[in-house]
């Protein structure tokens, strides 16, 4: 959203929520991005059902960098409740505790024939022998990492958050919440049907939803169904190396027609340790969490704090002076330490009101680095505003002296969703060129509502092009 923040969404970040009976009209702008993207709720845990795609085509007289499909279908992985979420959430903040886990995964909609509910309503895509179809995957689950695959029928990735990459085959996916990935799939085995099938994978001791969820491929023609479906193979649940293995794969295209620009002359680096913590509850509120305490999570052992009026909204009225309305997030955590090693860190964090501010042009790097605090696990982190380039990953913790040399600045994939390893790091680059008020977060839902988050401003050029445009004319209330 080039320069309008205001259409960002997220609560009290872009814009107070939207009242029960309101209404609000985003403009959604699009700049260079082309692929598969999708909008959802940033309210609560609301997305868990207020998601949709939004499929981005070649621009006229363009045509996809491979062969036109013969098909394009939406997929949507979801997380499926039997309570309300919200009373989920509710129950997790009152208590402090790690929230209930969903009770399934759906595919469309359907978690499938494991579950009498949905055996006889299980999605099903139908396909012709001969033929190629893309299929735009979202992962849109509120808390988990998935592995994806279809039996006997190997993916060929092209795109990945709205940007295309190197194709390569392959035959799994590793997607992350909040990730969209494009894969192209040929019908060339014997017609018959096929179970398209999603596992979590989850390398951690926290809580998880260990369900499968299936689908179906079913090709046309005249067979008999057959009284054994072929079910694909799975990397192991907790197996990380498949996960490590599938992100190195990605590639941007990189060539004349689909050029990166990764910065090469950086102007702000920031290294972020990405931890679960714990927070001490006051007396009164019946925390239940080893003792009196709440679970948190942070960013450089900040744990956020959600502003009770719009950040945006305070940062314009307040003529764009950033010290007025928040603290400056530290550009590296406050007392250094072995990451991903210690095994006597305090596991307390501190919480605040905390934003990263960045001058326009800067060319800025970001390390997030996994740590040993907590439960450690991998972590989804998102940032709004921006495609950025994932230019590194590794285990352990992260080596200033020689990880550098190991980065990929010829073809990093250009994402906006990444998984930092547990107990490794991620690094990515960006140029700050899109002025606003920007979330950045961990895309776990709990993992949010416990503070690992913060946010980007990105302040205003020397120009009206390069500067936020106005705010429109009506903007939801906060009170």
């Amino acid at each position: 959203m080039p320069r309008n923040p205001w259409s960002d969404g997220p609560e009290y970040i872009a814009q107070c929520p939207i009242k029960p009976g309101g209404n609000f009209t985003q403009e959604i702008n699009l700049s260079t991005e082309e692929g598969t993207l999708w909008w959802h709720a940033h309210s609560d845990w609301s997305r868990a059902t207020v998601h949709g795609a939004i499929k981005v085509f070649p621009a006229n007289k363009t045509s996809y960098p491979y062969d036109e499909p013969d098909g394009d279908q939406t997929i949507v992985f979801s997380s499926w409740y039997k309570s309300n979420v919200m009373d989920v959430l509710d129950e997790s903040i009152a208590t402090g505790g790690d929230p209930n886990v969903s009770d399934a995964y759906t595919i469309n909609g359907e978690p499938g024939d494991l579950y009498n509910c949905s055996a006889e309503s299980m999605y099903s895509l139908l396909v012709e022998t001969g033929k190629t179809y893309l299929l735009r995957i979202i992962n849109s689950i509120l808390n988990e990492e998935m592995f994806f695959a279809i039996a006997n029928h190997n993916m060929t990735v092209v795109g990945s958050d709205g940007a295309y990459v190197k194709p390569f085959s392959t035959s799994y996916l590793f997607i992350t919440p909040g990730q969209t990935m494009d894969v192209l799939v040929t019908a060339n085995q014997t017609a018959s049907y096929y179970y398209m099938v999603l596992t979590p994978f989850l390398d951690t001791d926290s809580s998880y939803d260990n369900t499968t969820s299936r689908a179906l491929i079913k090709y046309t023609g005249n067979y008999t169904t057959p009284s054994s479906i072929p079910t694909p193979t799975f990397p192991n649940i907790s197996d990380s190396l498949p996960a490590q293995l599938f992100v190195v794969l990605l590639k941007s295209l990189a060539d004349s027609a689909h050029p990166i620009n990764v910065p090469q002359n950086i102007t702000r680096r920031i290294f972020m340790t990405v931890s679960v913590n714990l927070y001490a509850c006051p007396n009164s509120t019946g925390c239940t969490v080893d003792g009196n305490n709440k679970l948190a999570a942070s960013l450089n052992n900040n744990s956020f704090v959600f502003p009770s009026t719009a950040l945006l909204q305070q940062y314009y009225d307040n003529n764009y002076n950033v010290s007025l309305i928040a603290d400056e997030l530290p550009n590296k955590p406050p007392t250094p330490f072995n990451y991903t090693t210690v095994a006597n860190m305090s596991a307390y964090t501190s919480e605040g009101t905390q934003v990263i501010t960045l001058n326009y042009g800067d060319e800025v790097e970001i390390v997030f680095q996994g740590t040993n605090i907590g439960a450690t696990q991998n972590h989804p982190m998102h940032l709004h505003g921006y495609s950025f380039y994932l230019v590194g990953t590794g285990s352990a913790d992260f080596d200033n002296g020689t990880d550098p040399g190991r980065f990929n600045l010829v073809d990093p994939p250009e994402v906006n969703t990444i998984a930092v390893p547990r107990k490794g790091w991620s690094a990515i680059r960006f140029k700050a060129d899109n002025p606003g008020v920007w979330f950045m977060h961990c895309h776990f839902e709990r993992h949010t509502t416990w503070g690992m988050s913060t946010v980007v401003i990105v302040k205003n050029g020397d120009t009206n092009e390069t500067s936020m445009r106005p705010p429109p004319s009506y903007m939801p209330p906060c009170s």
